[in-house]
């Protein structure tokens, strides 16, 4: 089971991948706010943050449309500490427990830990689902086109599943 807490002190950071989305009142606004507080609670250092989505729902279709992103940052806590700081940030937030994949304030899902696989209950590295959304993988090819996750391309795989539904968020 990975550390709770920091790698030891010195420790290299670690490249990771972030994916972001939220259908529930502002929901670019909420993206940001998510990064920010990310980055102000010493969780990452942030890399890149590709653009604004919008996205039809997946999985619960009953619900509203979604913003996602993607955001590429570095870290020195593990994998189950970088988790339960996102889970903390989305309850900051106000997210609420709802249905499986039904409306959220913030979502806030770790795709990639370094070249770290792990298969743990709570988390699943590379993200279990990340070749199956392109809601994930477009924002992701935008900032990391060259980028290889457990053996594939990302620019590749955003391009098998972009049917065209992913667009960049425009004000309605």
């Amino acid at each position: 089971m990975p550390s709770s807490g920091p790698d030891p002190a010195g420790a290299a950071p670690v490249e990771i991948g972030l994916g972001l989305g939220s259908n529930i009142g502002d929901k670019p606004a909420n993206i940001r706010r998510a990064l920010d507080l990310l980055e102000a609670r010493k969780t990452v250092e942030i890399v890149a943050i590709s653009s604004i989505y919008r996205t039809a729902p997946w999985g619960y279709l009953d619900q509203d449309a979604f913003a996602n992103a993607c955001a590429l940052a570095r870290t020195r806590l593990s994998p189950a500490a970088l988790l339960a700081e996102a889970k903390a940030i989305e309850a900051e937030m106000g997210r609420e427990k709802t249905i499986r994949w039904g409306p959220r304030l913030i979502d806030i899902d770790i795709l990639f830990y370094g070249d770290l696989p792990l298969a743990e209950p709570d988390l699943i590295l590379p993200h279990k689902e990340l070749f199956n959304r392109a809601f994930v993988l477009v924002p992701l090819a935008e900032i990391a086109p060259e980028l290889r996750v457990g053996g594939r391309l990302v620019r590749e795989a955003a391009a098998e599943l972009n049917d065209g539904s992913v667009r960049k968020w425009e004000p309605e």
